[in-house]
């Protein structure tokens, strides 16, 4: 299985559209890069923007899209991973509560969830 390219975090507030909020996300992706996102993350202009980027956009079209654009399921099915990322990362008390009130600390505690998290999948069973 080919590596996975980095998770990035961003908050937002909570009454934004995850679509509208992903846009300035996306010029981290490279040309030959596959971007998997979930339906609200791909819209038809953002996929121009990444075609113009070189890049590739691997999600399941909405029903209301006027353009179908070629879909690998198999591909796709590897976004599962960021999906048990999330999982896990809410089963730190802190996050799905909101314990911090500001977002450089709320966002540093994330960080470092993740990072236990990163830390106990490479960790030596032996």
């Amino acid at each position: 299985m080919s590596p996975v390219g980095p998770i990035r975090v961003k908050l937002t507030e909570g009454q934004a559209h995850d679509g509208r909020s992903a846009a300035d996300m996306y010029g981290s992706i490279g040309a030959g890069q596959t971007l998997l996102a979930n339906r609200a993350y791909v819209s038809d202009a953002l996929r121009d923007t990444l075609t113009a980027c070189g890049a590739v956009a691997n999600s399941r079209p909405m029903p209301t899209q006027r353009r179908f654009p070629a879909f690998d399921a198999v591909l796709y099915s590897r976004r599962n991973r960021a999906g048990r990322f999330f999982s896990k990362i809410k089963h730190f008390r802190a996050v799905p509560t909101r314990h911090d009130k500001r977002d450089d600390t709320f966002l540093a505690s994330i960080q470092l969830d993740a990072l236990r998290i990163w830390l106990r999948t490479y960790e030596p069973v032996a």
